[in-house]
């Protein structure tokens, strides 16, 4: 016989015993809304992490995990009065609703495009429009409801950048701060425009490096790496999981390098570049002939279906 399912409610109930005061965890009483956060950063990553291995049989736990944050959060607020899970759900489905009028045309759930109407038909650039439209829409609705006089003012003047947090790593932040002024018309026609920009970047700092300036050589260096996203970008692809990818690619090849230097008795501190760069090769070369056999991989630099929700 199989053991029963459990449902999400639950685990809203699971975590309103962790929280209680008389019957709950210690460890878990003792958290708030900031010790939970790193956590929360973590769990994202982790199922990023899992999907990039394709290693999908762990990504239910994974899920759950990330899920489980979530819970937390609502729990917090549900303690303080704020609002609980449910509202969260309610929320979300709201505003996903509203923001796909495309798909829900009368704005629920149950209404559907006019029959014979595909999702391939549904011109993408005017969705993109109409999904702009409508979060500077709630920006300036979340300014009115605030009540802040000056919010409220300022609204009419909301920035297209508006709402991309600051805590975000610095390379993701940099691709939607791109792909947000690149919706409004702020871009260069094709690809070719982007590698002309990484060429006058790159000529600026080996400029700043002649000179012997250091720092202005770093911040032509943060150019040139925002150029660099914008490639990415143009070639619709993501640059967190391009540069993912490589960091595999990297950690991969030096292994075997370690490796191969250990099996001829050799430290790594006392190879030198010369042998270590043989291994490199020989490691770059064993995967070029082994591409043919390789299994299913990630598509790391594939288009990012959520690129538009940015």
């Amino acid at each position: 016989m199989s053991e029963p399912r459990y449902a999400l409610d639950d685990l809203l109930t699971l975590m309103a015993v962790l929280r209680d005061p008389d019957d709950g965890c210690p460890w878990d009483l003792e958290q708030d809304w900031g010790s939970i956060v790193p956590h929360t950063l973590e769990e994202a990553y982790e199922v990023a992490d899992v999907i990039e291995r394709c290693a999908f049989d762990e990504l239910p736990a994974e899920l759950g995990d990330l899920l489980f944050q979530v819970v937390y959060y609502a729990q917090f607020a549900a303690e303080e009065g704020r609002f609980d899970f449910h509202d969260v759900v309610h929320t979300l489905t709201a505003k996903m609703l509203r923001r796909h009028p495309h798909v829900f045309p009368d704005g629920t759930l149950a209404s559907r495009r006019p029959p014979g109407v595909t999702a391939e038909q549904v011109e993408t650039r005017q969705v993109s429009s109409r999904w702009e439209s409508l979060k500077a829409e709630e920006r300036a609705a979340r300014a009115a409801a605030d009540g802040d006089a000056a919010a409220v003012r300022d609204s009419a003047e909301a920035s297209v950048l508006d709402d991309i947090p600051r805590t975000l790593p610095a390379l993701s932040r940099a691709a939607k701060l791109s792909r947000r002024a690149a919706r409004v018309g702020f871009d260069w026609p094709d690809a070719r425009g982007v590698l002309a920009k990484i060429r006058e970047e790159l000529d600026e700092v080996e400029q700043a490096l002649a000179e012997g300036d250091r720092d202005h050589a770093a911040e032509e260096v943060g150019d040139l790496l925002f150029a660099v996203i914008n490639l990415a970008r143009t070639l619709k692809a993501d640059p967190e999981q391009c540069l993912r990818a490589t960091n595999a690619k990297f950690e991969r090849r030096f292994r075997h390098v370690e490796t191969a230097l250990a099996a001829e008795g050799v430290a790594l501190p006392e190879a030198g570049l010369e042998a270590m760069e043989r291994h490199w090769q020989a490691a770059k070369g064993g995967e070029a002939s082994a591409e043919p056999t390789r299994g299913p991989v990630p598509a790391h630099c594939n288009d990012n279906p959520g690129d538009r929700r940015s």
